[in-house]
């Protein structure tokens, strides 16, 4: 899957007037790259996530996902593409603290009305991530590490072609930092998922293949 950025502007209405987000991001990705996109606090970088991830639109140009621009589609169609075709991995998990390792994993399946076993396929998830000894425990008697791991899972699960990561790692020490990006670094180079990661963390970009730097809304190379 190529992913293509064509002049994509983001603003906010406010009284004063409109506030800027993202001015003119263009750049493109092929299948199976990992770029990693830094930069100040508030400069866009989660907004540019959430159009990546069919959860906003530009106020103005194209996202195209090989030929298709989803910028055009409808509502349903973006949801479609969501559930089916990203996964998600946030700083905070956003797992349902009441649910199990596998239920929270099975979930983007169900949501998705997945063909197949969900059981089956979340368990294969869940050993990909080495947390099948806690497959029944509740998420909230994990470890932040451990919730990072089960919430990779649950974004691989629906077998993603693309992967967009916010902070995966900020809530985590540095041991539990580099296992996480070690194995975000093998999904991404064994199953070609096309990756793209938001962090502050120098050291986390460098697991990226690339490095873009987002200041004042406009994106350029970055040399770390």
């Amino acid at each position: 899957m190529k992913l293509t950025l064509k002049g994509v502007y983001k603003y906010w209405e406010t009284e004063s007037g409109k506030v800027r987000v993202l001015d003119n991001v263009n750049f493109s990705l092929n299948t199976g790259d990992f770029i990693a996109i830094m930069g100040p606090s508030g400069t866009g970088k989660s907004t540019m996530l959430h159009l990546l991830g069919c959860i906003d639109k530009p106020n103005m140009g194209s996202i195209l996902f090989d030929d298709t621009d989803i910028c055009a589609l409808n509502e349903s169609a973006r949801e479609i593409i969501r559930l089916k075709h990203i996964g998600f991995v946030f700083q905070n998990y956003y797992l349902i603290p009441t649910l199990s390792v596998i239920e929270n994993v099975m979930l983007p399946l169900q949501l998705a009305n997945a063909p197949g076993n969900h059981l089956e396929k979340a368990y294969r998830m869940i050993e990909l991530v080495g947390m099948e000894s806690k497959i029944n425990e509740n998420t909230s008697k994990l470890s932040g590490g451990q919730r990072q791991r089960v919430s990779i899972a649950r974004a691989l699960v629906n077998d993603p072609i693309l992967l967009l990561a916010d902070e995966p790692t900020g809530n985590l020490d540095t041991k539990t930092t580099r296992e996480i990006m070690d194995m975000i670094r093998l999904v991404n180079k064994e199953k070609k998922i096309t990756t793209v990661m938001v962090t502050h963390d120098t050291k986390v970009a460098q697991y990226a293949d690339r490095v873009y730097y987002l200041d004042e809304g406009r994106i350029s190379s970055a040399n770390l």
